[in-house]
């Protein structure tokens, strides 16, 4: 077997103009629909410096979904079916830090799950799988993101913990006073479930957060503003595109097997014995569990 995985894609989820990339070519928005509802919106395909690659606008075109109502299950199986192989998540966040100023990009490696109205695993009753958490970041992509971010002389941390809340309102001033304490570094309210559904898919995932406020709990800053964080957003946006045609480059280089164990997570994950699998649960779970399905029946 190659060293190098033969057909690597690059999937990159984010807002509006994040596609918008100097270079891609071979455009074209595609519907791809699966088992588990419509994804956001549909994704476009295109090829970067000979690299493939498959965006999905996280809210939709002209922002039609709310952090509640995204269906995160349909998007990273859309993504799945596109070939998908490394996941580049980029997402707006509040800062819990002095030293992460609006306009620095973070390079999460933890979070913190306080969401509590949305579907969060593609597994359970007729197929139960129970995958690791402990490191939801892969560290090749955090390490590529990291290089880009640094060569494109983008303020950046690499490392740090991501509180993922509900929304879509921001945070109270004791909420805020209250993640600090726990030592978050930002706050947002779209990596989750998104990152446990990409490691039960199988795809290795990166979250590069883009620091856009300081939350409500600086006393110089005490009120998030919607306008102000769109401004640091717009100006967030271009080093985002240059971050992203940086990591694409690095894709030649993906290994045929993450070293991480991202890509065959789900070996030591299925728990149901073959006997009591729903039929119905492993049909949805085509896409997303194939590979390993297919092995256990091999």
């Amino acid at each position: 077997m190659s060293e190098y995985h033969p057909a690597p894609v690059l999937g990159v989820i984010g807002g509006s103009g994040l596609y918008e990339i100097d270079g891609l070519t071979k455009v074209r928005w595609e519907k791809i629909s699966g088992p588990w509802g419509e994804p956001s919106d549909e994704l476009l395909l295109g090829e970067l410096d000979g690299v493939q690659l498959v965006f999905l606008p996280r809210h939709g075109r002209g922002h039609r979904h709310s952090p509640s109502t995204i269906n995160y299950r349909a998007n990273i199986d859309a993504l799945k079916r596109a070939g998908v192989t490394d996941i580049i998540s980029l997402s707006a966040v509040g800062s819990f830090r002095e030293e992460l100023p609006p306009g620095t990009f973070v390079i999460v490696d933890q979070f913190i799950d306080r969401t509590f109205a949305r579907e969060k695993s593609f597994f359970g009753t007729g197929m139960v799988a129970h995958v690791s958490m402990a490191h939801p970041v892969n560290p090749r992509l955090g390490d590529w993101c990291a290089r880009a971010c640094e060569s494109g002389n983008i303020p950046m941390q690499r490392g740090g913990t991501y509180l993922v809340m509900e929304g879509p309102q921001f945070s109270t001033l004791a909420e805020s006073q209250l993640y600090r304490q726990w030592n978050c570094d930002v706050i947002g309210m779209t990596n989750m479930p998104e990152a446990k559904l990409a490691r039960e898919a199988e795809i290795p995932y990166c979250t590069v957060a883009m620091v856009t406020d300081y939350d409500c709990w600086h006393p110089d800053h005490d009120n998030v503003d919607v306008d102000a964080i769109i401004r640091v957003l717009l100006d967030n946006a271009d080093k985002a595109r240059r971050l992203i045609r940086t990591v694409a480059a690095r894709l030649t280089e993906r290994p045929a097997l993450c070293p991480s164990g991202d890509d065959r997570v789900l070996d030591a994950a299925l728990i149901t014995h073959p006997d009591a699998r729903d039929p119905a649960m492993l049909t949805k779970l085509d896409a997303v569990a194939g590979r390993a399905l297919t092995k256990e029946t091999s």
